[in-house]
């Protein structure tokens, strides 16, 4: 067995740009046990690190106040919140689209990247896929609260009932049910599907008799046999090309929750393609922010590296000048329509009282991004962990801006008000990252959060023609899954 040998953190840049020889993917030439050792040993070790025990405290007490918040939003009714005329929209439908966006992230990296052979995704896809799913329970907590009485949401079903009280299927809030629900179905079996030959090794792994069923229930009798890896790879591959389009489809259709009213500031064509790169960007974001600590406190720096931060610094400068593009086309068309009242609504964006978040979300969504064109900040985990934090506050105030800013004031100025959140908004809001928070740091302790199949299938031992022409490359030989057998030689060579 080959070891791991990384010295200092200055070894761990894989980021030159020798068209020579391509820098490795996976650094310190391991082997395909070591893989398995260094990402159960994060599963298996008697007690996690202590930071691990305090931010999971921390984020156990922000679900605790996220609890508590809704309980008594239930028990005395929306009036709690900042919602007033003409404001009827407040921060629930900020953060649900704000936590739609965080979680696309996920689908892209493991399927649209997946479909293109993008090897670099196979360090971070188990991450971002488990990010999405903690996003969705997130986003679907504020439609459930908002309605009002929340014991009488079943009357929101499309199911007979003594009332005849049906949906309105024309509403766009409706569409929201179905792609979201949807998408939260498709991506939750795109991960768990990909998750079950590494819970099998933590099942052959496992010492305890409780971890031993646990894992065995979910590896579902996988034996890495040449039947299943067949049928594991046509499903997974179908998996991929089905939750492709609902990427696309999915904030297309939250956009619509704006772009189908006539308001000034909604009623525009552009929203679904916006709305899409936005959170394509936003969760980008979010994957930089909690890989860089993690990595660092899981030891993990030579399996996810530089590269691969590298690899998504870029992809958020792109969508970064998309969302920027965007936000010039809005600013033209209102002025190019000559509609008075479009062209008043985003003057009041600028420049009225709302000016300091439309700017907030400008310099971190647009002018913050720009750093990365500088390959030696966009190469710096410190730079790339504060500019993905900031981007996460500018595009959550590019939600605040839209919904906020055109409500509060439309076409009547005897209408117009100033919207200010209450404690409760603020508590529930903050409270919902607890619960992100909260469920990431179990999967962390007890799963297996880099694919080891995936990682295994880009080293060098799983090519048929190792040995034969030398030199290590991370990025050689084809991906596991597009049937070149490359995962299963990786799985099956990978047990202690």
């Amino acid at each position: 067995m080959s070891s791991i040998s990384l010295d200092a953190p200055s070894r761990l840049d894989n980021t030159s740009d020798d068209p020579v020889a391509r820098q490795p993917l996976i650094l310190g030439e391991p082997d395909l046990a070591s893989i398995t050792n260094a990402v159960c040993g994060v599963v298996e070790r008697p007690r996690p690190p202590r930071a691990w025990y305090v931010a999971f405290a921390a984020s156990l007490s922000l679900t605790g106040v996220l609890g508590l918040a809704v309980g008594y939003l239930i028990l005395t009714g929306v009036g709690v919140w900042g919602l007033q005329v003409p404001v009827a929209w407040g921060w629930a439908i900020v953060n649900f689209v704000f936590w739609v966006g965080i979680g696309h992230a996920g689908t892209l990296i493991s399927a649209i990247l997946f479909l293109l052979r993008q090897r670099w995704r196979t360090s971070i896809n188990r991450f971002a896929e488990a990010m999405t799913i903690f996003a969705v329970v997130c986003a679907g907590l504020f439609p459930g609260i908002h309605v009002g009485r929340v014991w009488v949401a079943y009357w929101l079903a499309p199911i007979p009932n003594q009332m005849a009280m049906w949906p309105n299927f024309r509403s766009p809030l409706l569409w929201d049910v179905f792609a979201v629900s949807t998408y939260a179905t498709v991506s939750l079996l795109f991960w768990y599907m990909g998750m079950v030959p590494d819970l099998a090794t933590l099942r052959d792994r496992a010492s305890g008799k409780i971890r031993q069923i646990a894992y065995g229930l979910l590896a579902l009798g996988w034996r890495g046999s040449n039947r299943h890896w067949h049928r594991y790879e046509t499903a997974y591959l179908l998996l991929a090309a089905l939750a492709t389009p609902l990427v696309l489809s999915v904030h297309s259709v939250v956009s619509f929750d704006f772009a189908v009213s006539v308001l000034p500031g909604w009623h525009t064509t552009i929203f679904p393609p916006y709305f899409v790169a936005g959170a394509i960007f936003s969760g980008f974001a979010m994957v930089v922010t909690l890989v860089i600590p993690t990595r660092r406190l899981l030891g993990l720096e030579h399996i996810i590296t530089r590269r691969h931060l590298e690899s998504m610094a870029k992809v958020m400068l792109a969508t970064s000048m998309m969302v920027g593009l965007a936000y010039s086309t809005e600013l033209f068309m209102a002025w190019y329509s000559g509609n008075s009242y479009e062209g008043f609504t985003f003057l009041n964006r600028a420049f009225g009282p709302y000016a300091w978040a439309y700017w907030t979300m400008v310099t971190c969504n647009v002018v913050v991004p720009q750093l990365f064109w500088i390959k030696r900040l966009r190469t710096s985990t410190l730079v790339l962990w504060i500019a993905s934090v900031l981007i996460n506050v500018g595009m959550w105030f590019e939600r605040f801006v839209i919904v906020v800013s055109s409500l509060s004031r439309d076409y009547l100025p005897s209408s117009w008000g100033y919207y200010q959140p209450s404690i409760i908004d603020i508590l529930t809001f903050v409270g919902s990252f607890g619960l992100f928070f909260t469920l990431f740091l179990l999967f962390l302790r007890f799963g297996p959060m880099i694919a080891m199949a995936e990682v295994k299938a880009i080293l060098p031992q799983a090519r048929p023609s190792h040995g034969s022409h030398g030199g290590y490359e991370g990025a050689g030989g084809r991906a596991g899954r597009d049937g070149s057998g490359a995962a299963q030689t990786a799985v099956g060579e990978a047990a202690p």
